[in-house]
């Protein structure tokens, strides 16, 4: 039995069917299962609570050996106590209850955001020094070191996956939203010429990554989760391409959207609501995120597929789900 966190968002509405087709049985842990009648359908066994109930986790966790940890609060938006209560507290709480039933196997999903401003020039492996640069990526980075610290002084069979910025199926946010859902509306803009480099991830490929970790990972160890990493123009031409859109985009230049994000943010404060272009976008869209998975390739045997293919099929979904 496997008890997953975050069965209900972007990641579990892809991870969770990947692992029953193979052959896993699960717990999902979810706040409100009665909007989430999917989980019952696929036969999976659904229990009710949030990431700041540790005793209740706990008897969640009975009789489960292993746990995927992909719970957490991720937005462009938001304030550091948010983030730090769910990315941080929850999970030195969903730490704390694994130890406590004596899991074997314990796989963290963090993200390679933690990076935060990449070196110029450098890969972007395991080694590189995290600069976080908001407080999300500050949340996620204090998500990794509990886990660590947990490995480090009690033992937790843990290890930590760091997945790249997620598309397909079941997304409208971030990567889906600038690189899928903006153009397929009309949206047509590239910012800084299309020049920097993104780090993309096919979510199915997330959810494989996670089934191998299981099998594979060594506790104490963090892995990069990618696919190729390519430039925005790269990104843009293919979804034209297999959209069949115009591959003209309006370029806007930095400056001029770090100033219109930073007006957008500031009004947020009043309206209290995301702006569209939050000025946290920064660090993502204007650095080259030239990322290496090579310790992931040899140690857990992941083979991400191309962004031309998970276009395709992030595509096929969204012939299906136009956005609205």
């Amino acid at each position: 039995m496997i008890f997953v966190t975050g069965g209900t968002g972007f990641l579990g509405r892809n991870l969770v069917p990947y692992l029953l087709a193979q052959g896993h049985t699960l717990r999902v842990l979810t706040r409100q299962p009665e909007h989430h009648p999917w989980l019952r359908q696929a036969g999976i066994e659904v229990v009710a609570g949030d990431l700041q109930d540790r005793d209740r986790l706990a008897r969640h966790l009975e009789g489960c050996e292993a746990v995927i940890h992909a719970g957490g609060l991720f937005r462009m938006w938001g304030d550091a106590e948010s983030f730090d209560r769910v990315n941080v507290i929850g999970t030195g709480n969903v730490a704390a209850a694994a130890l406590a039933v004596g899991v074997t196997r314990f796989v963290h999903i963090s993200t390679i955001a933690v990076i935060g401003h990449p070196t110029p020039g450098r890969i972007i492996d395991e080694t590189h020094p995290p600069r976080p640069a908001d407080p999300y990526q500050r949340s996620k980075l204090a998500g990794e070191a509990v886990i660590l610290n947990e490995v480090a002084q009690h033992s937790l069979p843990a290890l930590i996956l760091r997945p790249g910025a997620f598309y397909g199926p079941y997304g409208h946010y971030a990567f889906n939203r600038l690189f899928f859902e903006d153009p397929l509306k009309g949206l047509l803009i590239k910012v800084s010429g299309g020049k920097h480099v993104i780090f993309p991830v096919y979510i199915g490929d997330v959810a494989a990554a996670i089934a191998l970790a299981l099998r594979y990972g060594s506790p104490g160890e963090i892995y990069n989760i990618c696919g190729d990493s390519i430039s925005h123009n790269e990104a843009n031409a293919i979804v034209s391409e297999e959209a069949r859109l115009t591959r003209l985009r309006i370029n806007a230049p930095e400056w001029a959207m770090i100033a219109l994000a930073q007006v957008w943010t500031w009004l947020s404060r009043f309206t209290q609501a995301e702006p569209y272009y939050p000025i946290n976008l920064r660090s993502y869209v204007f650095n080259d995120w030239q990322v290496s998975i090579a310790k992931a390739r040899d140690e857990l045997h992941f083979r991400p597929i191309s962004f031309r293919e998970g276009a395709r099929r992030t595509l096929d979904w969204y012939r299906a789900n136009p956005p609205r």
